[in-house]
């Protein structure tokens, strides 16, 4: 879980991380990775699930996005770098 968290602070603060569902519908560039709390209501998950398959993005669900995040009610991420996506994916995974 520090893993996680550092990576994921590491990608904000490079600027890397798109925070929020409309952000994240509006971005037009190529996303890595979607990163969404597992307590993300039904009309998001199915939303984000329709954007993931739109442009061939992985959806990974995580446990507690809005702590890792520091930021309340934060349900949905998405990562615009290849390379911290990666290894943000294989813990999630748990490679």
């Amino acid at each position: 879980m520090a893993d996680l968290t550092g990576l994921i602070s590491i990608s904000r603060k490079a600027g890397f991380v798109i925070i929020g569902q409309e952000n994240l519908v509006e971005y037009d560039k190529k996303l890595y990775l979607l990163l969404m709390d597992k307590s993300a209501g039904r009309s998001l998950t199915r939303e984000m699930n329709f954007l993931s398959q739109k442009r061939k993005v992985p959806l990974m669900e995580i446990e507690n996005l809005s702590d890792i995040m520091k930021i309340e009610n934060c349900k949905v991420i998405g990562i615009k770098n290849k390379n911290l996506s990666e290894a943000i994916a294989k813990i999630v995974k748990g490679e």
